[in-house]
């Protein structure tokens, strides 16, 4: 029994004062629900990824859903986590429920409130999504554990500032379009490039336009299993799915590889029964441009090391053979960590269904591909979608 994406919703990424995790929650709870055109007594099963690592004082957040409509209490509901693929963690136990015929309706929810911890926290809090014993010291937090990855980047295969800042310069334009996007600028590839007062180095080679954004967002969706989502006004079913879950610790594996994101891509495209030059586009994890460009290669766009070729000949424009992160990405949306996957998957089915936002909507867009990645490459989940109605 395959299962299909109904009904969405999303908060726009950034900054959010005046919100809540519980009011996050329960605004796109109720907004998917609306959105499917389903009521809460249908909803079988709930699913929230929340990160959290200290972000929000309130834990223990999945019966917060409930708030969103009483008619919701006792339904069954989990909170799931796997670092920064927390969202496509709760997607896929929930695509897993449907299969296992344990359900005919789950609403998922990905949540994150980030902007109000303090900055010496944010860092510490995100660095435990690496192998502490190895990296708990690292400079920089996070960033800095992707600063040496791209610095072994650097010295294996040359510098690739151009490629980051060329990569940086295509998310934030594409930003611009994206009305959820918590950096709507245009920063053109000069300003990425160079270092400057504005853009500053934060790890290695790495400058501030290559880091992602701290943010407060949520986003949900609603499952359903094929029968039931053909009686809906429109479905987007998933054609392929993987999961692969590699070592914690870097020292165990090549770590300018990916191998985990490869083999989830290999695995998911099996499944699905296409090649990448299928999609019609992909979303995936810039939680910095280094990440981005070793999942070029890690995809099969392009060989081992050459994964700058893919963003200097244009492939991965809006308008190239296989457009990447039209949203904007990480780097321009915003990476609310437990919401980042659920926001991928809610952006590719409104791609699939012709709703994008204007500006953004990918032209003839039939095959979507998603990858939403857990620390260094250690959680690896790919999705690949299509319109089923």
């Amino acid at each position: 029994m395959s299962a299909a994406i109904v009904g969405w919703a999303h908060t726009p990424f950034g900054k959010q004062d005046a919100e809540t995790i519980e009011s996050l929650i329960v605004r796109v709870a109720t907004d998917a629900l609306v959105d499917a055109g389903i009521t809460a007594e249908q909803v079988d099963e709930i699913v929230l990824g929340h990160y959290n690592a200290g972000f929000s004082a309130q834990d223990f957040t999945a019966s917060l859903v409930l708030q969103a409509d009483p008619a919701l209490r006792f339904k069954p509901t989990t909170r799931v986590e796997n670092a920064c693929a927390t969202g496509s963690a709760a997607v896929h136990q929930g695509v897993r429920a449907i299969k296992a015929g344990d359900a005919k309706i789950v609403l998922v929810v990905g949540v994150e409130q980030m902007t109000k911890t303090p900055s010496a926290d944010i860092g510490k809090f995100l660095l435990k999504a690496s192998y502490l014993p190895e990296d708990g010291e690292t400079p920089g937090g996070f960033a800095g554990v992707f600063g040496k990855i791209a610095a072994a980047y650097f010295q294996r295969h040359g510098d690739q500032s151009d490629a980051l800042a060329m990569i940086a310069a295509k998310n934030h334009k594409n930003g611009v379009a994206n009305p959820y996007a918590q950096m709507r600028k245009d920063l053109g590839f000069a300003f990425c490039r160079e270092e400057s007062e504005k853009n500053p180095y934060v790890a290695g080679p790495l400058k501030r336009t290559d880091c992602s954004l701290v943010s407060d967002g949520a986003a949900a969706l609603v499952l359903a299993d094929q029968a039931t989502a053909m009686e809906m006004r429109r479905a987007v079913g998933f054609r392929g799915m993987a999961h692969v879950q590699d070592f914690l610790p870097m020292s165990k594996r090549d770590i300018l590889k990916f191998d985990g994101c490869a083999e989830a891509w290999r695995k998911a495209l099996a499944v699905a029964g296409v090649t990448l030059d299928d999609l019609s586009f992909v979303e995936t994890h810039d939680c910095f441009t280094v990440a981005e460009l070793i999942e070029y290669e890690a995809m099969g766009l392009t060989r081992e090391g050459e994964g700058a070729r893919a963003i200097k000949e244009g492939w991965t424009q809006k308008d190239g053979k296989l457009p990447v992160n039209v949203s904007g990405g990480l780097k321009a949306k915003g990476h609310p960590i437990g919401a980042t996957g659920v926001s991928m998957h809610v952006l590719s089915a409104m791609q699939l269904t012709g709703e994008a936002p204007e500006g953004m909507q990918v032209q003839d867009a039939r095959l979507g591909g998603i990858f939403n990645m857990g620390g260094a490459a250690v959680a690896n989940y790919v999705s690949v979608l299509e319109r089923i109605k």
